[in-house]
């Protein structure tokens, strides 16, 4: 079901120090800050090559990450995103199988203009799953 690995998420108390040492100190492609605020998140992306590191900073009251931050204060991994071909077909089969999707279960538009959802990480040993669907074309 799942295609490649997309991204893996790293959230941070300043995207800006955090997307400079990327920059700066290892000398990745580090993309232009983009707020999504119906995530509650900036986030900047890193160019690897053969996948991204989506630096994540909270954004506003409420934010989905803000409680992370707050566990975390030096920041960590968040989340890894995998490619699927459907999010309504994966979200039917994951759902059948008793796996949990969070929020209400409907996709949202991700920061790269494509359907996302989240898996509970008791589900998947710990770790917070987002699927985002890409089209084959």
């Amino acid at each position: 079901m799942i295609g490649r690995l997309n991204h893996i998420a790293i959230a941070v108390p300043n995207l800006e120090a955090a997307a400079k040492k990327y920059r700066d100190q290892l000398g990745a492609n580090v993309g232009e800050p983009q707020a999504l605020p119906e995530h509650g998140v900036t986030v900047v992306f890193v160019d690897t090559g053969n996948t991204k590191v989506e630096l994540l900073e909270p954004l506003g009251e409420g934010s989905t990450i803000q409680g992370f931050v707050d566990k975390n204060p030096s920041g960590g991994m968040h989340h890894i995103c995998f490619e699927v071909p459907s999010i309504a077909d994966a979200v039917a089969k994951l759902q059948a199988e008793g796996a949990r999707v969070l929020g209400d279960g409907k996709p949202k538009i991700g920061a790269h203009g494509n359907p996302v959802v989240f898996l509970h990480p008791k589900d998947f040993d710990g770790t917070l799953i987002e699927l985002e669907e890409i089209s084959s074309s």
